[in-house]
């Protein structure tokens, strides 16, 4: 992996900065915003199928993270955990598994699809803390959008 940060940096904002260099191409981002909260759900799902303390657990896990990167965007992760647990939740048990290997086949599908339009690889293929960042430059747009500092 590589270096995180600059002195003065919060190594949010460089992460964030460096997963943008490939999500520059407005159709690549849109495609993003759809595939990757779906990418987060077909993997709770993939867990949950195993048993739900898995995905609590992963969820847990990332929320930690995200909690040492950002609070707000801790704040914002910890509100999309709960809602995909939710979805689960309330999803027949049978219906889970093959929901979410279909949802996850297809969302990455769309992240590659997107990345062939945008010309570069995917983040992740240099540094896999981009798998977890994916979620916060969604999350972040909706910051953005809203005013809310992160």
């Amino acid at each position: 992996m590589t270096g995180d940060t600059t002195p003065g940096d919060r190594t949010i904002d460089t992460l964030l900065a460096r997963y943008a260099e490939s999500h520059r191409d407005p159709t690549n981002e849109r495609i993003h915003f759809v595939c990757v909260p779906v990418i987060a759900l077909s993997l709770l799902g993939l867990l949950w199928s195993a048993h739900p303390l898995a995905a609590a657990a992963v969820a847990t896990a990332a929320l930690a993270y995200y909690w040492k990167l950002s609070r707000p965007f801790a704040a914002g992760m910890l509100v999309m955990a709960l809602v995909m647990l939710g979805i689960l939740a309330a999803l027949p048990p049978i219906a889970v598994l093959p929901l979410s290997i279909v949802m996850f086949v297809l969302a990455w599908l769309g992240q590659f699809i997107g990345h062939l339009i945008e010309g570069k690889k995917p983040s992740f293929f240099d540094d896999l803390r981009f798998l977890l960042v994916g979620p916060l430059f969604v999350l972040g747009f909706l910051y953005r959008r809203f005013r809310i500092a992160y």
